[in-house]
């Protein structure tokens, strides 16, 4: 599969192939295994017309008359097999889509006015605006986009061009996810509007951050995490601050330009994001120690010389992709967790965070129940205890980042302050 564009809306004049499940869904991804049949032989990336078969009498529906209650996009190479747009029963227009795009960007812009404090925020979330499969955040006057689904890779460059009179942009970038080639069967390579720069400086709450296209998670920056790094700054003045899994510096350099605290400290595996981490650190006129350390190693070090801090921050990246890392996954995050609690003195915050959707939120509350209780071991030999962790604030994305009741999972971001004792 290649680089090819599909209509952002059926043609009418053309049959379009249908899809046969058994009950309506409300949820916008439909996995293969849900599927009864498909006719008119659609193709990855074509639109479908989604049909239930066994109505609910007491709806007055003929039971045995398949009922149309949607419309999405397939594609069978994929386990979700298709993403439904429109729970409607006339087919979708341009006018559809851009009734969604005004309504995303209503929300951030007049229900939660971001734009007052920043101008890098996300646009669209996923299944939470309607948009199974996409994600987009501006930078700027620039526009960085992650797809996950052919579909929505086939679309996303035309989604973008009607984004940009209602934000005032004027770049695009499409981008596939990690694993959009083993979970879509197909390859997609980045797209860029023309003079795209490398690079777009941004602000958020007066604290620059320069956001490199080339290099990096997602789509650049983690503007889920907007909210957590005014808390962290709001409780930084004169205190010691560790970030773990740094990434760019988002959390290090909000803890030094708007905390103004004492002594800031960020530790990240990745050498190109120190690279970027140090270069926000510049641009801001602060001084922040980054270090190039694995996470468990630096922590074990820190613990066995008995150095701790005021507040530790411990944001890693996604630890489990799927089912399969489910228990390996949890594991790391008890250890990573239980050694950021040492490493916090008596009284001192930690606020440690989980983006995996797939360890839900009593889930991760296990995993830091079992680190405060874990015990370690001392470079002496003697044995460390558990410690007394008071969680006074559960927060989860920023507020861009909306949660679908319909679909629960486009709630990830789980984050716990704590005071531990």
């Amino acid at each position: 599969m290649r680089n090819t564009i599909n209509a952002l809306v059926p043609n009418p004049s053309e049959p379009i192939a249908r899809v046969y499940m058994p009950r309506p869904s409300r949820h916008p991804n439909i996995f293969r295994k849900r599927i009864e049949r498909a006719e008119g032989n659609p193709q990855p990336g074509d639109w479908v017309a989604v049909y239930a078969t066994d109505m609910d009498p007491n709806e007055n529906h003929n039971k045995h008359e398949p009922v149309l209650f949607g419309y999405g996009i397939y594609n069978p190479r994929s386990e979700v097999a298709v993403r439904l747009y429109f729970w409607q029963t006339q087919l979708p227009t341009l006018a559809d889509w851009d009734t969604l795009l005004s309504q995303a960007v209503h929300l951030r812009h007049h229900t939660l006015q971001i734009p007052k404090t920043t101008n890098a925020y996300r646009v669209l979330h996923g299944e939470s605006d309607g948009f199974p499969g996409l994600v987009v955040d501006r930078y700027g006057d620039c526009l960085s986009a992650e797809v996950f689904s052919f579909g929505m890779a086939q679309r996303a460059t035309e989604i973008l061009d009607r984004l940009h009179p209602l934000l005032g942009t004027k770049h695009s970038l499409v981008r596939p996810s990690p694993q959009f080639t083993s979970q879509e069967g197909g390859i997609w390579q980045d797209s860029k509007s023309e003079n795209f720069p490398a690079y777009v400086t941004i602000e958020e709450n007066q604290v620059k951050y320069r956001i490199h296209f080339g290099t990096g998670h997602k789509t650049g920056f983690f503007c889920d995490q907007r909210e957590n790094r005014a808390i962290l700054a709001s409780h930084a003045a004169g205190k010691s601050v560790l970030d773990v899994c740094c990434y760019s510096g988002g959390f290090s350099v909000a803890a030094a330009k708007s905390g103004q605290a004492s002594e800031v400290v960020g530790v990240d595996l990745d050498e190109e994001a120190l690279v970027m981490a140090k270069k926000n650190a510049d641009i801001n006129d602060v001084r922040v120690r980054y270090v190039h350390a694995d996470a468990f190693a630096y922590m074990r070090d820190m613990a066995r010389n008995n150095k701790q801090f005021d507040i530790v921050v411990l944001d890693p990246p996604k630890l489990i992709r799927s089912r399969t890392e489910l228990e390996e996954g949890t594991r790391k995050h008890i250890d990573l967790n239980r050694l950021a609690i040492q490493l916090v003195k008596p009284g001192g915050i930690l606020l440690t965070c989980c983006c995996a959707g797939l360890l839900d939120g009593p889930s991760f509350m296990q995993v830091v129940q079992s680190a405060a209780r874990a015990t370690g071991t001392n470079s002496d030999g003697t044995k460390t205890r558990g410690r007394v962790v008071q969680i006074f604030e559960t927060r989860s994305a920023a507020m861009d980042h909306p949660v679908a009741t319909h679909c629960p999972e486009t709630g990830y971001l789980k984050a716990y302050w704590c005071r531990i004792l």
